[in-house]
């Protein structure tokens, strides 16, 4: 019996309702949106009742390299045969080997690598760190960012995310993202890092000046304070690099990544750290475990994953891609020049600015109806983001450009009643 489709569609969402979560059946069934995922393939996902969508949204960067990737199933398969998630407290071979892997494509120093689960842990790590080996406790950090939901990660996020939950940790302050002369004023000999995602994902794909993380790079410099990447959405391929920050030329102290580590069959994250701060972790060497984090299954699946981003067309095909779709937004902002404001582009992410704070989620619908899935930022919902899995061929690059052409043209119509 197939695992998708064992109870009606109406079924499966009053169990989610009951069971996990009412809030967003509410949000959903409200919005239209009654999306159940069922079979999913490369870069479509269908619905539990069979409407195919390519997936525009791939989970913040997880689908990377598409849904159920048959290298990356068949590496799984092959490490349930030998492996299982290992031992936290102990030397692993395996977790050794993908942070080797890891090191060996990272900017400048970055040789040390702690795993995590999830990005949010990651981030945690990251801070930590940061705190333990500066002695210092200020961090800094972009408003309308997003770190993720776990406890330092979420005290350098948005308000609507860490209300409920205040007091969280001291010594946070935001800072406008991209504006460098904002970010000198607001570092000081009390900060341990600035952390900034290299391109916000959430803030509505924004991309900051050319010369943005130079100046960041040179202000951490000043004053002895770190530079965190977040890469766990721009990482591993998505803005035509390994990392999003190569793009930029600047080598920060620590850099975070997930999601596509994982191949989308197994959660994986790490906090990629330079040699210069290790000697806190050497004298601490269990100040931080993960349980899961670096689990030795996943691990495997991982250096399959790395196995494919350095493969020697991939990186190329990414940059091909992001040119086709770069033509396609430019004729779709000329013929819709009152709708599409402007794009936001680096690599394969991706962001479509709309007129109206209305129109991002009036888009995300319209997707439905013209067959793509696409996501509005949650702090700017002007915008739609666009992050196709980077295994997209030149005619499914074709095939979302028609149909956000016929999506634009859509709203076109409502609006003009």
């Amino acid at each position: 019996m197939s695992l998708i489709a064992q109870d009606t569609k109406q079924h499966i969402i009053e169990r989610f309702a009951r069971h996990v979560s009412s809030g967003k059946v509410d949000f959903f069934m409200q919005s239209g949106f009654d999306f159940v995922i069922g079979r999913r393939e490369g870069v479509t996902i269908y619905d539990i009742e069979g409407k195919r969508l390519i997936n525009c949204h791939s989970n913040g960067g997880v689908y990377n390299l598409g849904h159920r990737h048959p290298e990356v199933v068949a590496a799984l398969r092959r490490a349930l045969d030998e492996l299982d998630i290992g031992n936290s407290h102990l030397i692993s071979e395996h977790r050794g080997l993908l942070a080797e892997r890891l090191a060996a494509i990272s900017p400048g120093d970055l040789n040390r690598v702690i795993f995590g689960v999830g990005g949010g842990e990651a981030i945690d790590m990251a801070l930590k760190l940061a705190r333990g080996a500066t002695g210092r406790p200020g961090i800094v950090y972009a408003r309308g960012g997003y770190h993720g939901h776990t406890g330092l990660a979420l005290a350098a996020g948005d308000p609507q995310y860490r209300q409920p939950f205040e007091p969280l940790a001291p010594e946070f302050r935001a800072v406008p993202f991209g504006d460098a002369e904002a970010l000198a004023e607001a570092v000081n000999d009390r900060t341990a890092a600035v952390i900034l995602e290299t391109i916000p994902a959430t803030a509505g794909i924004v991309i900051p000046p050319e010369d943005y993380f130079a100046a960041v790079r040179t202000i951490c410099e000043r004053h002895g304070a770190l530079m965190i990447s977040d890469e766990v959405q721009t990482g591993l391929g998505r803005c035509g690099a390994v990392w999003g920050i190569d793009t930029y030329g600047v080598v920060p102290d620590i850099l975070v990544t997930g999601k596509g580590l994982s191949g989308g069959i197994y959660p994986m994250s790490a906090t990629i750290y330079a040699d210069a701060l290790d000697p806190f972790m050497r004298e601490h060497p269990f100040i931080h475990v993960s349980t899961f984090g670096g689990a030795e299954v996943g691990c495997y699946v991982a250096l399959k994953v790395l196995d494919i981003l350095e493969s020697p067309e991939f990186l190329p095909h990414v940059r091909q891609m992001a040119d086709l779709f770069a033509d396609g937004f430019r004729q779709l902002q000329q013929k819709y020049p009152h709708l599409l404001v402007e794009v936001r582009q680096r690599g394969l992410m991706m962001g479509l600015k709309l007129a109206d704070a209305q129109l991002g989620p009036l888009m995300s619908l319209a997707g439905l109806q013209f067959g793509i899935l696409t996501v509005y930022a949650n702090n700017d919902s002007s915008v739609n983001q666009i992050l196709p899995p980077l295994i997209i061929s030149e005619t499914e690059v074709q095939e979302v450009l028609t149909a956000l052409d016929g999506m634009l043209g859509w709203m076109n119509e409502m609006m003009s009643q």
